[in-house]
């Protein structure tokens, strides 16, 4: 009797694992069916060299899009069991997920997988409301879940410490032509199912912003339109900082994500003090924490808006070749 994963359960899955996060929305990742599981895989065509030399964001964002399908098969009654970068000559490979007992989803999990379609980067300044505790608990725990942690920076000159890392790093990038050649490539003016729609591109950043912003091309905010003096800022990090670490901390920022997106939050991603090594350290000495950081969220309540175009599942597939 064949007990692996179909083609059908492939696609289904791989349609929610589509909506994760990603660099510049660049989307770097692949599905195929062999022996019986799901692989998938880091897209080489679909890196950023001057972004991400490293790999490290396609692994965050493949680690993202796992934790995404494996929701997705454990809601559908066919949940798997999950190895990390299981082929050692194929380095490419993320994980490999063959098929577990079956059971019926948890109560996370569906609600967590309803999140999926909501969730979306806001760019926009939030909202003065403060983010509860118990919220805030939950956040800790969606990361703790995932083996990893979720560090609040919390009062004005810890934030404040944290914008001067974010600030200096945020120069420093900005300071590479080919950095900021590669961004503007995934700019997006015309509808398009990849990179960053300008709509979705957030404001331009001013002087008195305290957190940098990537410039995506967005427009002038109107007057009063400024960013939280003091937003909820949290820092997502892992136990060490391999491949496999990395991929970890993406599922846990995934789950995070949708925490937040469950519970009515908004949040954005500011990555650049983890794109720089110095500012990296920086901020891992600031926290005072073991393990690395590998993701910043701004954390906080906003307006409505829309989630950003998905290449089609049929271009993320690669699917077995049936003899003729």
């Amino acid at each position: 009797m064949d007990t692996g994963f179909t083609v059908e359960q492939l696609s289904a899955a791989a349609s929610d694992a589509v909506r994760a996060p990603s660099l510049h929305n660049t989307q770097p990742w692949r599905f195929r069916l062999r022996d019986g599981g799901i692989e998938l895989s880091v897209d080489p065509l679909r890196r950023l060299p001057a972004t991400d030399p490293s790999g490290w964001g396609a692994r965050i964002a493949c680690g993202a899009a796992l934790f995404n399908l494996r929701l997705a098969l454990a809601v559908a009654g066919t949940p798997a069991t999950v190895r990390l970068r299981p082929c050692p000559a194929e380095p490419d490979v993320v994980a490999r997920l063959v098929p577990d007992l079956p059971r019926r989803p948890t109560p996370t999990e569906q609600s967590l997988h309803a999140a999926i379609g909501r969730r979306f980067s806001n760019r926009a300044p939030f909202w003065p409301d403060p983010v509860p505790a118990d919220a805030r608990w939950r956040l800790s725990e969606a990361a703790r879940a995932e083996q990893s942690w979720l560090e609040l920076v919390i009062g004005t000159s810890a934030v404040n410490a944290f914008a001067e890392i974010a600030r200096s790093a945020h120069r420093v990038l900005e300071r590479d032509a080919a950095y900021v050649a590669e961004r503007c490539a995934w700019i997006r003016s015309e509808p398009s199912p990849d990179g960053v729609p300008v709509a979705a591109g957030g404001p331009r950043s001013e002087p008195q912003d305290l957190l940098p912003q990537r410039g995506f091309g967005g427009r002038n905010r109107a007057p009063g339109r400024d960013f939280e003096s003091e937003p909820l800022v949290a820092v997502l990090g892992s136990a060490g900082n391999t491949a496999t670490d990395q991929i970890i901390a993406g599922q846990a920022l995934q789950r995070v994500l949708l925490t937040a997106t469950d519970a009515g939050l908004s949040v954005s991603m500011i990555s650049q003090p983890i794109e720089v090594p110095g500012a990296r350290e920086a901020l891992r000495l600031s926290l005072g924490r073991f393990g690395t950081p590998q993701m910043v969220m701004r954390i906080g309540y906003g307006q409505p808006g829309v989630t950003t175009p998905r290449r089609s599942v049929d271009e993320v597939l690669d699917l077995p070749v049936v003899p003729a």
